[in-house]
């Protein structure tokens, strides 16, 4: 069994911040202390001057997602090394059904992709249909499989839109399962409206984009599932929340002391929809992802709900296509395949413009990058923490390593970078993933396949608290007599 000492670093966690060292023996974390001893032919890696923080988290990617008639470019283990090389070491993906087929097919499916990762992986899974065959594999998949966690994409009318029949059965066995719901929160027949008018109106181009999916029908679906979860005691979660309206209704139920967690996306911190209005098609094209990128106020309001604790998680929506791609939709934006890139620079970019400008702590920082999410979905403390028995999932980052971003030096497999140019300061200097360097002097150390698959076992405490708040709420028969 190897052991790796990092000596002299300062270790953040999301509670605190100390000089210390970690010991690393084997796949875990073995000792966090002030002066640890280096056994007998242990590795040591200065990190003098660095933090020491738990490796990112992203709950939010789409490797090699068949999507709008065509593939993400990613697959899984050029995905997780790029993460890698950024200081991210554990995904959470996405399994998407088509319509009408069994979600424990789909499960298997993803899982046969995903055996080439890098570094370890879980899956949400998307509930895009009804009947009891989807019950019958929801309960399977969170007793049998690990998977605490059902997506609903509430937009993508005619191909994987739950309708609200299908969300208020998912959310019923959601909440059966102790199980948590995520949404893709935008109102699926306002879009479908709003494209064809757009379209008619002879806007064909990206920039056609954000004006059929305004920020009013995000908010109007955010509250919409917010209040369905209400309804039915089950703990919701909002994936790439974008907009003042969605925040508002997240901020709004969190204050009535209703369950609901929220993420932002990096690039929806830093990008403004001015990019649309590009006078090359090609660079406003990949940008097309949605919900999409916002007028600058909403940017600002964003940051304020992460610094409040209103939004708790960072992700990227990693969901990769080339220029040859996205040029499927050189004629109509509706055909433009939707994504984004990102996952190797979320953190580096969430650091520069965060915590180098006061936004954020650096305790801040890996609550939102990695700690928070491992809490929600169950999978803290062995990953999201440095405490002896944790997973040696861990970033060395130096505050003062800068680099450009750019497509011609990063690791992701797409022919375009969304931050292209942008200079950033902080970045991972040594990544580990369960005790295994992946990332050192700006090179790539990857293994394909040495990922693994973490289970996220539903959550009791999510369960019960609403079992209590439902056994409090349940109505009484009403005697009455006859005149």
């Amino acid at each position: 069994m190897g052991h790796i000492l990092l000596r002299g670093g300062t270790v953040v966690t999301a509670d605190a911040e100390r000089r210390a060292d970690v010991l690393v023996s084997g796949e875990t974390i073995a000792a966090v202390g002030a002066d640890l001893e280096a056994p007998a032919g242990a590795r040591i890696i200065d990190c003098g001057g660095a933090y020491v923080m738990p490796g990112g988290i992203d709950p939010h990617t789409h490797m090699e997602l068949p999507f709008m008639g065509t593939v993400a470019s990613e697959d899984f283990f050029t995905g997780t090394s790029a993460a890698a090389a950024g200081g991210t070491t554990s995904v959470i993906d996405f399994v998407i059904p088509a319509p009408q087929e069994r979600i424990l097919d789909a499960f298997h499916k993803w899982r046969g992709w995903a055996e080439k990762a890098a570094t370890d992986y879980s899956f949400h899974v998307a509930i895009t249909w009804w009947d009891e065959t989807v019950r019958e594999d929801m309960v399977t998949l969170a007793t049998q499989h690990g998977v605490n966690s059902f997506k609903h994409f509430m937009a993508y009318k005619n191909a994987i839109m739950a309708d609200d029949e299908t969300l208020v059965n998912s959310f019923k066995t959601a909440r059966e399962l102790g199980a948590l719901c995520t949404v893709h929160a935008e109102n699926g027949e306002l879009v479908f409206t709003l494209q064809k008018d757009v379209y008619d109106s002879g806007i064909h181009g990206p920039e056609g984009h954000p004006l059929s999916r305004p920020p009013e029908v995000e908010g109007e679906a955010a509250n919409r599932a917010i209040r369905i979860a209400e309804v039915l005691g089950v703990p919701l979660y909002l994936v790439h929340t974008s907009c003042i309206d969605a925040l508002e209704a997240v901020t709004r139920a969190r204050l009535e002391g209703q369950q609901v967690f929220a993420e932002v996306l990096a690039q929806h911190l830093v990008i403004d929809d001015s990019v649309y209005r590009h006078p090359d098609w090609n660079h406003a094209a990949h940008y097309v992802m949605s919900p999409p990128f916002r007028p600058k106020e909403h940017q600002a309001a964003l940051w304020r709900g992460l610094q409040s604790g209103m939004l708790q998680t960072t992700a990227t929506d990693h969901c990769c296509f080339c220029t040859p791609q996205k040029r499927m939709g050189r004629d109509d934006f509706r055909s433009i395949p939707n994504g984004t890139g990102g996952i190797e620079d979320r953190m580096g970019v969430l650091w520069h413009h965060g915590v180098r400008t006061g936004k954020l702590s650096p305790s801040e920082f890996v609550a939102v990058t990695s700690t928070n999410t491992a809490r929600i979905f169950n999978i803290h403390p062995q990953k999201g923490s440095l405490h002896a028995g944790a997973d040696a999932d861990i970033v060395v980052w130096d505050p003062n390593k800068t680099r450009t971003i750019s497509r011609e030096t990063h690791h992701q497999n797409i022919d375009f970078n969304i931050y292209e140019g942008m200079e950033i300061t902080g970045n991972a200097a040594v990544t580990l993933s369960r005790g295994m360097v992946v990332w050192e002097n700006d090179e790539l150390k990857t293994q394909r396949g040495r990922g693994k698959y973490l289970s996220k076992p539903c959550n009791a405490f999510y369960w019960e608290a609403q079992r209590k708040r439902n056994a409090l709420a349940q109505p009484t028969a009403v005697e009455r007599t006859s005149d």
